[in-house]
């Protein structure tokens, strides 16, 4: 039964508009990074995972209710099978203005190309280290060389924007913001500076590997005179500009710099469990809804409307609490 009901914009209780709209596709990874995921994990059977048909019939109700940015994640989204049919469905919909994708960028070499024909747009890589020994350490699986030829093959297609996101923590790379930067200036891409957050058990404590974002922007200050920007890319981060560059440094800081107040976004992990925040335990089970009405959207919308009124007003995030704010993992979720 086709959507019948008029396209309505999703406003939540505190009159914040959703407009955006992160979706898992596999709690599955090839990487099992410290911040991410324990060393051993026990994964969902297949039966209790999306299927991308449910994925992309999510996505085009969320369109239909004036979402206009997508972010596919995992885990890692590109080693869940046949997940290019996924991004070219997707990225046909009308009012979708940018499909994006975050990635660890290990199957980047292979799958740049048929993304960009999809419509991918934009591309997030995770890079937490130029140091291969390093790299492997905190990644515990993954190869820094294959990585690096990914981003090559990334900027060889020519995404519209393509950017890496790095998670600095002590005793693991807190050294390197700088030569990571200097990295991102040389690729002429942008870097994302992201705190580590309180998700899952893992297996250190974080009150003693977070660096604040504070600290890693005074640290990049000492040689670039970086400059304060107002640009916005439909996201948390606050951006600044390394001069006479065209290269964005962006910081998301859900401890030192609350960014809640202008909350945009929602998160669907591959159970179809619909998160009205990060750092909250708020959601609504939509894979029920698929399966029970696979011919009517209209309890889904409904469900989808009626959640705007339970989305928080934010996280709560707090690193002297013995257990994690959240107990579920962050590949759980959605990186």
């Amino acid at each position: 039964m086709p959507i019948e009901t008029k396209p309505k914009t999703l406003i939540d209780q505190f009159g914040r508009q959703v407009d955006y709209i992160r979706l898992s596709i596999t709690d599955r990874c090839d990487f099992r990074c410290v911040y991410c995921m324990a060393e051993s994990m026990n994964f969902l059977p297949r039966a209790e995972v999306l299927s991308l048909e449910e994925c992309a019939r999510l996505v085009k109700i969320f369109v239909s209710l004036g979402v206009s940015k997508v972010r596919i994640t995992g885990g890692e989204p590109l080693v869940r099978k046949n997940a290019l049919w996924l991004f070219s469905t997707i990225g046909k919909l009308d009012g979708l203005k940018e499909l994006v994708l975050t990635t660890n960028g290990s199957q980047l070499e292979k799958y740049a190309q048929e993304l960009k024909d999809a419509g991918v747009k934009r591309i997030n890589i995770s890079v937490d280290s130029l140091d291969a020994a390093r790299f492997k350490t905190i990644t515990r699986t993954g190869e820094l060389s294959k990585v690096l030829r990914g981003i090559e093959s990334a900027k060889l297609v020519g995404f519209d924007g393509i950017k890496i996101n790095t998670v600095l923590m002590r005793g693991f790379n807190e050294n390197e913001a700088l030569a990571l930067l200097e990295f991102a200036i040389q690729q002429e891409i942008d870097i994302t500076f992201i705190e580590e957050m309180p998700l899952g058990d893992v297996d250190h404590i974080r009150s003693n590997t977070f660096i604040s974002n504070d600290e890693t922007l005074k640290e990049l200050q000492t040689k670039y005179a970086l400059m304060s920007s107002t640009e916005n890319t439909g996201g948390p981060a606050h951006y600044w500009r390394v001069p006479n560059s065209a290269i964005k440094v962006g910081f998301i800081s859900p401890h030192s710099h609350n960014f809640c107040e202008a909350c945009n976004r929602v998160r669907i992990t591959c159970k179809g469990e619909l998160y009205l925040c990060l750092g909250q335990e708020e959601k609504v089970d939509l894979m029920p809804l698929l399966r029970n009405h696979p011919e009517d959207d209209q309890p889904l919308i409904n469900a989808i409307l009626k959640s705007m009124q339970i989305k928080p007003k934010g996280h709560d995030f707090d690193l002297s609490r013995a257990q994690p704010a959240v107990i579920r993992f962050m590949s759980q979720t959605g990186g």
